[in-house]
């Protein structure tokens, strides 16, 4: 695993969130139809375990510290942080090709 997979795995989990938020419970409450929480819900829950999973993969192989994997894990349940921690995470991906 590489950061760069941990970047695409991140950018899903933080959609995943975002439809969920916006327009699966809306669709649930408002509309009374839960039919969208139910397989939103369920991908956005396998991307969510994925994305910790790879963020500790990489996280051992990169040797970061402890503070970078709690910004990831912090980054992942707060809606749009997941591409605020993309960006971090571009930086450090691009920072050995420039060195």
């Amino acid at each position: 695993m590489n950061i760069k997979t941990l970047r695409l795995v991140g950018i899903l989990e933080g959609i995943s969130f975002l439809l969920l938020l916006f327009i699966a419970m809306p669709m649930k409450y408002m509309m009374g139809n839960p039919i969208l929480v139910k397989y939103v819900g369920m991908g956005h829950g396998v991307l969510f375990i994925l994305f910790l999973a790879v963020l500790f993969t990489v996280c051992e192989k990169q040797k970061w510290p402890l503070k970078m994997f709690l910004m990831g894990l912090v980054a992942s349940i707060l809606p749009f942080a997941p591409f605020l921690f993309d960006k971090k995470l571009k930086s450090l991906e691009q920072a050995p090709a420039q060195a």
